[in-house]
């Protein structure tokens, strides 16, 4: 690969960051865009050889032009004018996954899906490392970038990422083993269209060939065709009965079947994480971590131990009775969907947050059927309100506090308060995480804990 004499990094988060110690090593000129001040991202601990910030940071950085290449943070509209300018004046456009995944020497994972990401590579990097033949990374859309730990990685590992949609879109390879666990409906502020967002989950497979290997769900309607065409050994997995090769949950059992009789992993009422959903993605990162070799009492032991990670159904804390559940990564509808059929009795939801032009009719029959009642803030409060119609008690806030407050005074011993919003957090927060954070230092602080 030629390496570039002068890159654009546009966009300072937590992904291209390790953008520019990498390339200053390598003695490549690098100039940083980003909207906030350069003295906020030189505190940070950032440095380039040349800054272009403030409001106006991509029309600075076309006048400090041309370069080689150009870097987009994830989530970046690929098609806005500056950037059409930039790749008009000869950049070519890249992302730092593409990156990483043409340095990496070690055989890489890859799993992405509209929802339970983490979690499945988590669990996928908990069953690699239980079965300690290999050393394991674990990185990506998770929050750990891996570039900086390339020199760390040695042909003998095993890699395993999360990647969005947003890391995706730019990739020009696959990696060796992919799963696609799920598609609906995500990021269509950014994407445009369904489609749009369907073909940027499917570069995960695209570039495979016959040596590599996918796992998906037992059918996967949008990328049906391009399934049909991929080059690489398609696996499944089923919550609904058996599939021919794969892993799949039948008389209560996960079971994982390669060429001949199926082998039992573990039943399904030993799994400590709650919800269709988390079968689903049990099941995916068993298969995964099969195919990548883990032996099945590995995955098995992982399995009946495992109790999910931040953020995801995680219970706060009982204030008067009530429970307290933290879904902030609810950041859709489907999402949203997933706790309400997970969460057992009374609910009341908070709900509610950025808008990313997302279909709430669904969600609002499921919050008619099974929430008492609804507690709505941000911008898509009237888009969820308008979707429950009749049912529930709905009452709005003006911030997670007081959303906090109102889903207190509404709920009943026996009840469940949990934040699930279905909308991303930006117009509030800078994450889910953060967003998730809050909550969980509003609720200990109504039961009295630290925070």
């Amino acid at each position: 690969m030629t390496t570039p004499r002068r890159v654009l990094v546009v966009g300072l988060g937590v992904n291209n960051r390790p953008l520019l110690p990498y390339f200053a090593d390598r003695g490549v000129e690098v100039v940083a865009a980003d909207r906030r001040p350069q003295a906020e991202l030189e505190v940070e601990g950032l440095s380039a050889r040349t800054w272009c910030t403030g409001p106006d940071y991509l029309r600075e950085a076309l006048r400090h032009g041309p370069y080689d290449e150009v870097y987009l943070t994830p989530g970046m509209v690929k098609d806005g004018p500056e950037i059409r300018a930039l790749v008009a004046a000869g950049a070519r456009l890249r992302c730092e996954t593409d990156l990483f995944l043409s340095l990496c020497p070690a055989p890489v994972i890859g799993i992405t899906g509209s929802a339970g990401k983490t979690t499945t590579t988590t669990l996928v990097g908990e069953m690699l490392k239980a079965d300690g033949s290999r050393p394991v990374f674990v990185g990506g859309n998770i929050g750990v970038p891996l570039l900086p730990r390339l020199g760390e990685i040695r042909p003998d590992a095993w890699v395993v990422m999360e990647l969005s949609s947003f890391q995706l879109e730019l990739v020009e390879r696959s990696p060796h083993g992919a799963a696609l666990l799920n598609l609906a409906p995500n990021h269509l502020d950014v994407h445009g269209s369904f489609g749009a967002y369907v073909a940027a989950k499917a570069r995960i497979f695209a570039f495979q060939g016959p040596d590599d290997w996918l796992v998906l769900p037992d059918r996967l309607d949008p990328v049906e065709d391009r399934v049909a065409a991929a080059r690489s050994a398609v696996w499944r997995f089923s919550d609904r009965g058996p599939v021919p090769r794969g892993t799949y949950l039948a008389d209560g059992i996960l079971w994982w079947r390669q060429d001949g009789a199926p082998e039992a992993l573990a039943p399904r009422a030993a799994l400590k994480l709650k919800g269709a959903m988390n079968v689903r993605n049990a099941l995916a990162a068993s298969l995964v971590a099969r195919l990548a070799g883990a032996r099945l009492e590995a995955v098995a032991a992982v399995l009946e131990r495992f109790e999910g990670v931040p953020h995801r159904l995680e219970p706060v804390a009982e204030v008067d009775g009530v429970r307290y559940v933290n879904d902030s990564i609810a950041t859709a509808p489907d999402r949203t969907l997933a706790a309400l059929e997970a969460l057992e009795g009374p609910l009341v939801v908070i709900a509610g947050g950025y808008d990313k032009h997302l279909d709430y009719a669904e969600l609002g029959r499921a919050l008619s059927r099974r929430a008492r009642a609804v507690v709505l803030l941000g911008q898509t409060a009237e888009k969820i309100a308008r979707a429950i119609g009749s049912g529930p008690v709905v009452r709005r806030a003006a911030d997670l506090a007081e959303a906090v407050a109102v889903a207190r005074s509404l709920a009943r011993p026996g009840d469940t308060v949990v934040l699930s919003p279905a909308s991303a957090s930006y117009d509030q927060y800078r994450n889910f995480e953060e967003r998730g954070e809050h909550f969980r230092a509003l609720v200990r602080a109504l039961a009295g804990q630290a925070p």
